[in-house]
């Protein structure tokens, strides 16, 4: 895979200069969102990995025409009519795999993580789901991915207060901090098979146009995940192109 780390440093500068190009734009035409929404609604910040990933599988022997990312990335659901992923691999009309992208940047962390949490336990039953229900026939079963870059700083690294007004809460989520309530999240995503790989990054705001970066958690480390989907996109490819 060549110098991954440097690869993805390129992919943390892609994320951060996106970022502050869509907050110039939006203040220049004087329709500027509230607080830090105007470098969210830009949207593509997360291109950089979505582009690293897809020609990592490339270079691991997904044809072009199989990857896609952008466009014709809609996949049917069981509870709703379709859902659009970052990227999907659809090879000889098998679903081959699907990887979903997120980030999150302060202040508002709270809300936001909730909503982070209720939309990756949404789209991985909804799919897993259709899947059962046999929307990807005759797909063998397809490969889940998740990925998320949280901005370092204090606001995440501090502890937070749980509610216990009726039950306590599982001992792990006592006085952890968003970045850890992330943490607990995406490996239990990934330990719990709703995602087949998954990986947690963070990167700061003052740090990160340098492109630097940390792993927090070594399960959920952007090499492993990496290997997870180049070689089932590898075997799956290869599979077809023997059978085709």
């Amino acid at each position: 895979m060549g110098d991954l780390e440097t690869r993805v440093a390129e992919a943390v500068k892609f994320f951060w200069s996106t970022r502050t190009n869509q907050n110039i734009k939006q203040s220049a035409s004087g329709q500027r969102d509230a607080g830090a929404r105007s470098a969210v609604t830009g949207g593509k910040q997360m291109d950089g990995f979505v582009s690293l990933v897809g020609d990592l599988l490339l270079q691991a022997g997904c044809p072009a025409g199989s990857l896609h990312a952008g466009k014709r990335v809609e996949l049917p659901g069981w509870f709703r009519a379709e859902k659009q992923w970052d990227l999907v691999v659809v090879h000889n009309k098998h679903l081959v795999a699907a990887v979903e992208f997120k980030s999150q940047v302060g202040p508002s962390f709270g809300n936001n993580f909730n909503n982070r949490t209720e939309e990756a336990l949404g789209s991985a039953t909804d799919i897993w789901a259709a899947y059962r229900e046999g929307a990807f026939k005759p797909s063998p079963r397809p490969w889940l991915g998740y990925f998320m870059l949280l901005e370092d700083c204090d606001a995440s690294q501090n502890g937070v207060k749980v509610a216990q007004s009726h039950f306590p809460v599982f001992p792990e989520f006592l006085s952890a901090s968003y970045m850890r309530r992330y943490e607990i999240l995406i490996q239990k995503l990934q330990r719990d098979r709703l995602y087949d790989g998954a990986c947690f990054l963070v990167s700061s705001a003052s740090k990160g146009p340098n492109g630097e970066y940390r792993e927090p958690d070594a399960e959920l480390r952007f090499e492993p995940f990496m290997r997870g989907i180049a070689a089932h996109v590898a075997a799956a490819c290869k599979t077809d192109l023997l059978n085709g």
